[in-house]
């Protein structure tokens, strides 16, 4: 370990810990994959042993093995690990949804708060250079009335998320899982999000949803994660008096996106700073505005 590198435990032997947090921990100047935790070790030991690191289902272990702690699993177990490793002292990198519930999100920020401990949350497509230059220019240009997000796929339809147990699960599906990323960036692009003015779920999991935000301007999200659509749709668009921006998915970008996250998280450890744009709260905002379309769509 170089000095001045976060020692890191990840939570989770997943695809998504696998391809993203595990070599983009390891590559990182500021951060080394010290740990990783399964609930079987049999489970934790290839993924750690790949990437010079310890493996174990031992929380206790874990927390003495590491300062700061990365998600890469269901958002029940996320946030009952997460609220625990923060009362320890553990500073977090959380996925979206932060907690399966708003009361569970509501525990986990407050654990953090009280804590003092840095967080963030995966919102990807935040941290990619394309977006901050094109929320740059909106909050330039301003003048924005309202804009939508379409983000539709057929990943619940076969591949490597399609048995994904917390995803397939009612309270799971696209609402929770890309949901906050629509929400998030329409909320950064047009003022933070006020109400969810409706929300509707068809077949297929399709949802239509229709939110007020700060200033007067409204949007609107369809998204659905069982949809064959080839490739997967994802655009956020905004209008108004400087006409009309939109804002496409590069393709290979979450690697780069997450090379970005760790650069403001260990930032945010050597100065001792716990807000961010992407915090705890961000997380817990994304997940109050869940739980509103899910009573409005009964």
């Amino acid at each position: 370990m170089d000095v001045g590198q976060l020692r890191i435990g990840l939570i989770g032997t997943g695809p998504w810990a696998t391809t993203v947090h595990a070599p983009g921990l390891t590559e990182h100047p500021g951060t080394e994959l010290t740990a990783v935790w399964a609930r079987r070790v049999t489970s934790a030991r290839p993924l750690a042993e790949a990437h010079g690191a310890v493996g174990t289902d031992d929380l206790d272990e874990l927390f003495s093995l590491v300062d700061a702690l990365a998600f890469a699993v269901p958002p029940a177990v996320q946030a009952e690990i997460a609220t625990r490793a923060a009362e320890a002292g553990k500073h977090l990198i959380l996925e979206k949804p932060i907690a399966a519930d708003l009361a569970g999100a509501q525990r986990l920020a407050d654990a953090v708060d009280k804590a003092g401990v840095a967080s963030l949350v995966m919102l990807t497509l935040r941290f990619s250079q394309q977006t901050r230059e094109w929320l740059d220019g909106l909050a330039a240009s301003g003048g924005w009335r309202g804009g939508g997000a379409r983000w539709l796929s057929g990943a619940l339809l076969g591949g490597q998320y399609s048995t994904s147990a917390w995803r397939l699960d009612a309270s799971g599906g696209a609402l929770a899982d890309i949901g906050p990323h629509a929400f998030d960036l329409l909320d950064a692009a047009l003022g933070r999000i006020t109400d969810v003015l409706a929300a509707h779920r068809g077949p297929d999991d399709l949802w239509q949803l229709m939110f007020a935000h700060e200033g007067g301007a409204t949007s609107t999200a369809t998204l659905s994660l069982r949809l064959p659509v080839q490739p997967t749709v994802v655009e956020v668009a905004v209008y108004g008096e400087h006409g009309y921006r939109t804002l496409g998915r590069k393709p290979g970008t979450a690697g780069e996106s997450y090379t970005a996250l760790l650069d403001d998280f260990a930032a945010m450890v050597a100065s001792g700073t716990t807000t961010h744009p992407c915090d705890v709260h961000r997380g817990l905002h994304l997940s109050a505005l869940i739980e509103k379309a899910r009573e409005l769509a009964g």
